[in-house]
């Protein structure tokens, strides 16, 4: 150790400034390396905290780094872009008149559906419950019927079925799912209180009333029914024909009040947004309507399926709203975006 003596006499005489700068620098870049993961890891940290406080629990501190450098973000419509608070408005038979026994239908498939309950199942039950004092024909439904089985839903076929029986033995196969998928199965229909055959001219009725309610952005799905399905008591998709159409169910969920914001923000910090739902074109078209959200371009799911993987690749760059996608068509598209060079965010259910 040097005294106060010592080092004054070797500071007068070894003042090289220029020297002990370069022995700084050499420090620094000595111990740089060492302390950079500690540097980034607490502004990483410190981001987190931020978040926190936007009431967003970050589980890994490195997405913070891919948040910031985020350039497109991906979006479901159910419960980002709308309230998700699903509410039944209608029930409905063919020609769009109101019709209780659309709803008791629609209530046996939605309470003896095994397992989660979406949003749609549980609008239908409430409903049901709230309106039941009213109408002798849906008190009780959960004890007056047994279920036998289930046939449940997937994104291919787009509908779930429940078969079930009542206290005279009466078997009863009920089905319920997007509009499209379920003309397809559907041989004849409940029309003016007959059971006729789906032709054409009632088949362009029934989607020109359903349109003028996804217009209005509400949700529809179809029900239909058949009795004494089958003669065994084990079912299967293909037991999903010759189904009597008997009405429709629309659904209603609003936008978010801080959706247009939330969209303007984004776009002045240069984060392009992609709607990716599992809905019809029309209910997404509406919904980003209603929230400011121009759609140049759409493809649905079919499309995707048919594209091959390049032109795909560039169909997504120019596409702002996919629909009628499932889940992995939904990863999918956020894969490829990122194989584009794009660091991309999704926010959604799936």
């Amino acid at each position: 150790w040097l005294n106060e003596d010592d080092a004054a006499e070797i500071d007068v005489k070894d003042n090289d400034w220029v020297e002990a700068f370069l022995f700084a620098i050499s420090i620094a870049v000595g111990l740089t390396p060492e302390m950079l993961p500690m540097i980034v890891t607490t502004c990483l940290a410190k981001g987190a905290v931020s978040m926190s406080k936007k009431k967003t629990i970050v589980k890994n501190l490195n997405s913070i780094q891919n948040f910031g450098a985020m350039d497109i973000l991906c979006t479901d419509k159910t419960g980002t872009l709308t309230m998700n608070k699903v509410v039944l408005e209608y029930h409905l038979d063919v020609l769009g008149n109101e019709d209780s026994r659309v709803l008791r239908h629609a209530y046996l498939n939605s309470y003896f559906k095994t397992g989660y309950k979406n949003l749609m199942d549980i609008a239908i039950i409430n409903k049901t419950e709230e309106i039941e004092q009213d109408n002798p024909n849906l008190i009780n439904l959960s004890s007056a019927y047994t279920k036998v089985d289930e046939i449940p839903f997937d994104f291919s076929r787009r509908r779930l079925s429940i078969v079930v029986k009542d206290k005279n033995q009466k078997c009863q196969m009920i089905t319920k799912g997007a509009v499209e998928e379920m003309l397809s199965i559907c041989f004849h229909v409940e029309y003016q209180g007959k059971i006729k055959p789906l032709d054409e001219r009632i088949k362009k009725e029934i989607l020109k009333t359903v349109d003028k309610l996804n217009d209005k952005g509400m949700r529809v799905i179809a029900v239909a029914q058949k009795n004494n399905p089958s003669p065994i008591d084990k079912f299967s998709i293909a037991d999903e024909c010759d189904m009597v159409l008997i009405g429709y169910l629309a659904f209603l969920d609003p936008p978010k009040e801080s959706t247009v914001k939330a969209l303007k923000a984004l776009k002045e910090y240069g984060v392009k947004v992609k709607v990716l739902t599992g809905d019809n074109d029309k209910v997404a078209r509406s919904i980003c309507k209603q929230v400011g959200l121009k759609v140049n371009n759409l493809l649905l799911g079919s499309d995707i399926e048919q594209l091959p993987e390049q032109d795909l690749a560039i169909a997504v760059e120019k596409t702002d709203v996919f629909a009628k996608l499932s889940p992995e068509q939904k990863a999918k598209i956020v894969k490829l975006l990122r194989q584009n060079g794009h660091t991309v965010g999704f926010m959604g259910d799936e």
